[in-house]
């Protein structure tokens, strides 16, 4: 895997991931952190061709594959705080729940393995590097991983604008996963009816809804808000 931007490569030299080979512009490389870091000199048009996007910010850099978390091991953890994705495909959507996760402290993410995006250089950039120090999971069946949830003791709340149940009203202390449908379409019936509870914030504009990552962002630090 290539990734490509400055956060990114910067996130991936700090993390878990073995970061086999950078390269930078003549000018990126002077940046501090990439001091002590074997880097090769290239040019734009070089960078482009290695990550295969001209977002590079003047630096990339190949590293080990992706390693997934176990979703049993983010249950497992006390008052765990997890975000399940309910299909969401835009890279930049999830690249950006999963940079909001992080910084509001969430135990991890999870995202189904089928028709849902998954960790890409691209994802890499759009969470500026956050998810080389966030746990992402892939389940099977995401509905069933809401029940294993229940069974560990953990409630389930889904995102649904047409929920009765205002976002503030829920006591989210303990063990949680929010639950957030994907573009469009929201959250699929049998999804929707494996969450404990369904949870709505508040449209008073004429747009009919929010983008996934920022109604993600609202979610998640009210719940970080009412867990101190």
């Amino acid at each position: 895997m290539v990734l490509y931007g400055r956060n990114a490569v910067r996130e991936a030299l700090r993390g878990p991931r073995r970061v086999r080979q950078a390269w930078a512009s003549e000018r990126a490389a002077r940046e501090p952190w990439l001091a002590g870091v074997p880097v090769r000199s290239a040019s734009a048009d070089e960078l482009e061709r290695r990550c295969g996007s001209p977002d590079h910010q003047g630096v990339c850099a190949e590293v080990e594959p992706y390693r997934y978390a176990d979703a049993d091991a983010l249950l497992a953890r006390e008052d765990a705080l997890i975000v399940a994705l309910d299909e969401i495909q835009d890279p930049q959507n999830l690249g950006a729940i999963c940079r909001t996760a992080e910084c509001a402290g969430a135990t991890g993410v999870v995202i189904p393995e089928r028709r849902s995006a998954e960790v890409t250089p691209a994802v890499c950039k759009a969470s500026a590097g956050a998810v080389e120090h966030l746990a992402i999971a892939r389940v099977r069946n995401l509905a069933d991983f809401l029940l294993d949830a229940r069974n560990a003791g953990a409630w389930s709340y889904g995102a649904d604008g047409g929920a009765r149940t205002g976002y503030a009203q829920p006591d989210y202390r303990g063990k949680v996963v929010l639950v957030m449908g994907s573009e469009g379409r929201g959250l699929r019936p049998r999804v929707a009816s494996a969450c404990d509870e369904l949870i709505a914030l508040p449209l008073r504009g004429r747009i009919e809804s929010l983008n996934v990552s920022a109604a993600a962002a609202a979610l998640l630090y009210e719940i970080t808000r009412q867990r101190g």
